[in-house]
């Protein structure tokens, strides 16, 4: 697949070859939603579970006469009355920790790269160097190239380090390393850019 590269000035910038196997996947809904789904529920931290009566490391021994005493005939401390005792009804252990064949996750990256290629919602730029690395310079130039409310835009190796500083400042630009790539943030931007440096690394991910 053949794509045009452009500048950050909207300029072309040549062309560059994609490879089909995996940016001409064809996207399946079922595959692309486990993935999604895999990732929100590894987010979810374990929920941690209340020490119940039996749990609780208090004697046992019963602490005062059956009858005499003017009170009630409690048997042991681990009750949840008392302070310190086990708690009633409390939380249960949750722990969310799916999993998903390696196999399902990469062929769900891979449609996802081509979902936004097939979809003409994927962009390559040369790289991402700024003169200044000022929000306004930035903000210029992003409205030159049209890239539609939100956009996840993806380097190589390292970020460059006025691009991150400039868009910081914009709620509608994202910014991620080729290694950071991932389902979800893809799926959720309305437009994927990438730089030549991010089109090598994610080739040399999968092929490697």
């Amino acid at each position: 697949m053949k794509v045009k590269v452009q500048t950050l000035d909207a300029k072309a910038g040549g062309d560059i070859n994609l490879d089909d196997a995996i940016f001409g996947v064809e996207p399946r809904a079922d595959i692309l939603h486990r993935v999604v789904t895999w990732q929100l529920e590894k987010r979810r931290g374990t929920a941690r579970a209340a020490r119940e009566r039996s749990e609780v490391a208090r004697t046992g021994k019963k602490f005062g006469k059956q009858k005499g005493g003017g009170t009630a005939r409690h048997g042991d401390r681990r009750a949840p009355i008392f302070v310190g005792g086990g708690k009633a009804h409390g939380p249960r252990v949750r722990d969310f920790d799916p999993s998903l064949n390696k196999k399902i996750r990469v062929l769900g990256l891979k449609m996802a790269l081509s979902a936004k290629a097939m979809g003409g919602q994927l962009v390559v730029i040369d790289n991402l160097d700024l003169k200044d690395g000022k929000t306004k310079e930035l903000r210029e130039k992003l409205d030159g190239l049209g890239f539609g409310k939100t956009a996840l835009v993806m380097d190589g190796d390292a970020l460059n380090v006025g691009f991150a500083r400039a868009s910081s400042n914009l709620g509608s630009v994202n910014l991620l390393p080729a290694v950071g790539a991932n389902v979800y943030d893809i799926m959720r931007h309305e437009t994927l850019v990438l730089t030549r440096a991010a089109v090598e690394k994610l080739e040399a991910r999968f092929n490697g």
